[in-house]
């Protein structure tokens, strides 16, 4: 079985929309298209047609480009059935546990609300992929928007157990704001200096910084090391304000 193929397309302010082929069957799927034409483009510019959207959660910046691309191609929305009524396009409503195919590559659906109440992410177990929607950031974490802390520590830990070695294909770049606030946080943790120091660079050259892996968020990531929800809900509500 080929490895999947994961193009990052930048979209909007910061979002990222994360176009995957599997070359065996050549069927694509698209994560959270923010908009439709610059994804059509890239999938054109590559050869692959797409046949299916998966979205992690209904926000508009994940959700925007679902309809005009289902125009263009026919291809399947796939969504979380807790967010149905906010995503008129899906057609395949999925759960806690649901099983999402790309060819023979496998994703099972991961429940993880705080960020929205119906937030899913898809894991690519095999692969050692998970695509996360605005749950996990690097060196972050989704805003509680209609969730609590409890939620997204429960989330953390959950995400946690994953091989350290699983990509994690997050949806914006926010890494070098979220860095500044991780060093207030944990301002003697060296791996997370010698992070940011890169995460500069990379900046400073216009590169991104993501997908990133679980284990460096491990290592680094303030939400993710929170010992508890209280510390997790401390440090969300310190980071909502910060302006470093």
């Amino acid at each position: 079985m080929s490895p999947l193929q994961i193009v990052r397309i930048p979209a909007l302010t910061d979002n990222y929309v994360w176009l995957v082929h599997d070359a065996d069957t050549a069927e694509t799927m698209v994560v959270d298209p923010a908009v439709a034409d610059a994804v059509l483009e890239e999938a054109d510019r590559r050869g692959w047609p797409i046949t299916a959207i998966w979205n992690t959660h209904w926000h508009p910046d994940h959700t925007g480009g679902n309809a005009g691309i289902k125009a263009k191609t026919g291809c399947e929305v796939i969504a979380p059935a807790a967010e149905a009524a906010k995503i008129p396009t899906a057609d395949r409503l999925v759960r806690e546990g649901d099983t999402v195919m790309l060819g023979e590559h496998k994703a099972v659906v991961m429940e993880v609300p705080a960020h929205t109440a119906g937030h899913i992410a898809y894991h690519f177990a095999d692969d050692a992929v998970v695509f996360v929607g605005d749950t996990l950031f690097a060196m972050g974490c989704g805003r509680l928007f209609e969730g609590t802390a409890e939620q997204m520590f429960a989330n953390m830990q959950r995400l946690a157990t994953l091989l350290p070695e699983t990509g994690v294909y997050c949806a914006h770049e926010y890494t070098q704001s979220n860095g500044r606030y991780a060093l207030v946080a944990e301002p003697e943790n060296q791996a997370l200096k010698a992070r940011m120091a890169e995460v500069d660079r990379a900046r400073a050259a216009g590169e991104a910084t993501v997908p990133t892996t679980i284990g460096a968020e491990l290592a680094t990531n303030p939400f993710m090391r929170a010992q508890s929800s209280a510390v997790l809900a401390e440090r969300r509500a310190a980071k909502d304000v910060f302006r470093g």
